[in-house]
């Protein structure tokens, strides 16, 4: 009986495996490719050598690639509609699952997906304003392939962004995205701050600094009027990562938002003992090497 019923499973698996390989030689075909994406991103995450076997097919890439470009005239002008956004965002997550394998093939295809400058082509969704569902939709799936391609923590990714303008476009969208897509563009500048290139480059010029420290610090104010604990953790992470820069350090002493010096997230912070700690050592490197006048006025340093 049992031998019977491994043998079922292993004769379920192989139909299901053969499906797996037509549907990647119906990616191939504008015809066939719709049905095939919706069906493969069902089984990224059910399917561990997916993304090779996508990588290593004929043309299959590039067809994922011509579904992403297909949707450019949509959205300028925005008419974006939901059936095309679900399709787009089908191929979207195929490339994804190419950044979560074992780390042997991320390292190869990683310098691959660089070398072809991918990224860029999500830009443009990245660049879109629009409200609606279908764009937002968009813009959250593109922030999550470039979140998954900083979730490494290798200097080649941040060595690439760096060179693109992927910090204003997530600064954009962190002022003024939903919740969710806020939390992916913070994630996103938190990942290159932590990368001592990363910081050194945001750091280097006042109007860089200025402008991240601007949006941070709109971002703590609307996060006292709605608070969400898992937003304002990537914001102080990102404050506290900016201390550890000299000149950054002294500028913060001027604008650290008060919201993050007084109990205005006391309550929201209360079971998160890791954002607590951070912001604790926020202060405490922010009131290192003050000198203070007896009547308690910081002064600066000498």
């Amino acid at each position: 009986m049992l031998a019977t019923g491994a043998a079922v499973t292993t004769a379920l698996a192989q139909v299901d495996r053969e499906k797996i390989y037509q549907w990647i030689n119906e990616l191939s075909s504008p015809e066939t490719r719709e049905n095939a994406l919706l069906e493969l991103s069902k089984k990224r995450e059910s399917v561990p050598d997916l993304a090779p076997m996508l990588w290593h097919s004929c043309g299959t890439i590039a067809a994922l690639l011509q579904e992403i470009v297909n949707i450019y005239p949509s959205i300028n002008p925005p008419t974006l509609t939901a059936h095309q956004s679900n399709r787009v965002c089908n191929a979207l997550a195929l490339l994804v699952c190419q950044l979560t394998l074992d780390i042997y093939f991320i390292i190869l295809f990683r310098s691959a997906f660089l070398a072809a400058h991918i990224p860029l082509f999500l830009y443009p969704f990245l660049h879109t304003v629009s409200k609606t569902r279908p764009f937002e939709y968009l813009r959250l799936t593109s922030l999550g392939v470039i979140g998954a391609l900083v979730k490494t923590d290798e200097q080649e990714v941040i060595n690439f962004l760096l060179t693109t303008e992927i910090i204003p476009l997530c600064l954009r969208i962190m002022e003024s995205g939903s919740e969710l897509s806020k939390t992916v563009a913070t994630f996103i500048l938190q990942k290159i701050l932590l990368d001592d290139t990363g910081l050194a480059y945001i750091c280097q010029t006042y109007e860089r600094f200025s402008h991240v420290a601007m949006i941070l610090g709109k971002m703590v104010l609307q996060l006292s009027k709605e608070p969400s604990a898992r937003l304002l953790k990537h914001v102080v992470r990102c404050y506290l990562r900016l201390s550890d820069n000299s000149r950054a350090r002294e500028a913060l002493r001027q604008c650290l938002p008060d919201q993050l010096k007084d109990t205005t997230f006391a309550q929201v912070l209360k079971d998160d003992t890791t954002t607590k700690r951070w912001l604790a050592q926020l202060v405490k490197n922010l009131q290192e090497g003050q000198v203070t006048d007896p009547r308690g006025i910081p002064l600066p340093p000498q």
